[in-house]
């Protein structure tokens, strides 16, 4: 495995904010892509962005390198830069453009505990052909990087935006003159070997696909692709805006990255919460057997309830366990879900109800459900209770 060099550059804000990575579009540098959008996130996030091989603040190489070789040495910067916060191993946000998203999509397949969100701009999981991906690369080995220069000003930025922002696209179109003609060869071959769209369906990570309205190269069909495709997707196209958004709307793209960041990590407190309730009450065992048989169909449906119903309510402080098992028997009894009763009656005794509680409860039931709905409950209770181990048999 050739693992290329990456160098990072500390962009915006404090090391005691959270570690946000930032990658960039092929032939640009990321300070050139970033900086602008990194200033407005620099209270919310620690911005350090990476360099291709060749560009910025990168060495070059001209050695054969995959995406999941790039998207290593970029696990390696962030896993440096959090040991230096003293976060060893932890988990941090991604923000990428192109080539930067394409790198973002491998990390969440190749890492995927190790990124808490993803925002993936102007990429796709598959760019282009692999032919014109070669091509472009032959032709910059041989010519140079400033062969591209008056092809990317065409499709880097929206109708307009050069005469409004001259100085941001001489910035960029600098950039991309000055990397090395090998470096972004390498960069091309990598591309034309990248195609994620069959394992879409792994990545568990929440992710945002943004692109421009105005983008030629990742459409907003391929950023539809992108959310569609993983398990938590959403999609955003964004008006007159090209391929580099980060400098094309740097004020959007900052307020698109901070809100996922904060939705995903809610996301991840919930869902972790919920897990946490869900094994004490029913027990890791019956845990177990149901997550092992998830499948693709079920699996957002297993989210679902893990969320909201032991995310959401089983966590909330207003009532305690013995009361909402309470509740959940007398509604399965009322509704006739059979099965979902004999869960929550071995459920209610691990949250301390006794036998003559659970008597009690289906004698209210038998008046005010129905007594065949409170007959077929006893019968189930009875042979959950016989079943459950006591503390006077010492099982």
């Amino acid at each position: 495995m050739t693992v290329p060099t990456v160098v990072g550059t500390q962009l915006a804000g404090r090391t005691d904010l959270p570690l946000l990575l930032c990658g960039p579009s092929l032939g640009t540098s990321v300070s050139a892509l970033w900086s602008d959008a990194a200033q407005l996130l620099a209270d919310d996030f620690h911005v350090v962005g990476w360099d291709l091989p060749g560009h910025g603040a990168s060495p070059t190489t001209d050695e054969p390198f995959t995406m999941a070789e790039l998207a290593a040495a970029v696990l390696g910067l962030g896993d440096k830069t959090l040991a230096e916060r003293g976060e060893p191993a932890g988990t941090f946000a991604y923000a990428g453009d192109s080539l930067g998203g394409a790198v973002g999509l491998q990390l969440l397949l190749d890492a995927p505990g190790r990124v808490g969100s993803a925002v993936l701009i102007s990429t796709g999981a598959k760019i282009g052909e692999a032919e014109g991906w070669t091509e472009r690369a032959e032709l910059v080995r041989s010519s140079g990087t400033p062969v591209m220069v008056a092809g990317s000003s065409q499709r880097w930025f929206a109708p307009g935006f050069i005469e409004r922002e001259p100085a941001v696209a001489a910035r960029l179109l600098h950039s991309l003159q000055d990397a090395d003609r090998f470096g972004y060869a390498r960069a091309c071959e990598a591309l034309a070997g990248f195609d994620a769209r069959a394992r879409l369906h792994e990545i568990t990570t929440p992710v945002l696909a943004v692109t421009g309205e105005h983008d030629g190269v990742a459409t907003p069909t391929m950023a539809g692709a992108i959310a569609t495709g993983v398990q938590a997707g959403r999609a955003v196209v964004l008006p007159d805006v090209a391929h580099l958004a980060p400098a094309e709307a740097p004020a959007d793209v900052a307020a698109l990255v901070r809100g996922h960041a904060r939705t995903a990590l809610t996301l991840h407190d919930v869902r972790a919460a919920g897990t946490k309730v869900r094994r004490e009450v029913l027990g890791d065992a019956h845990v177990d057997r149901a997550e092992a048989g998830t499948s693709a169909f079920t699996r957002d449906f297993q989210e679902l309830i893990t969320e909201y119903a032991w995310g959401s309510i089983w966590t909330r402080p207003g009532l305690d366990r013995r009361s909402r098992s309470l509740i959940t028997l007398t509604a399965l009894v009322a509704r006739g879900h059979h099965e979902e009763l004999a869960m929550h009656l071995r459920a209610a005794k691990t949250n301390g109800l006794t036998d003559d509680e659970i008597k009690e409860l289906l004698l209210q039931t038998a008046i005010y459900c129905g007594v065949p709905d409170a007959n077929t409950a006893f019968r189930i209770a009875q042979q959950v209770l016989d079943a459950t181990p006591t503390e006077e048999d010492g099982r």
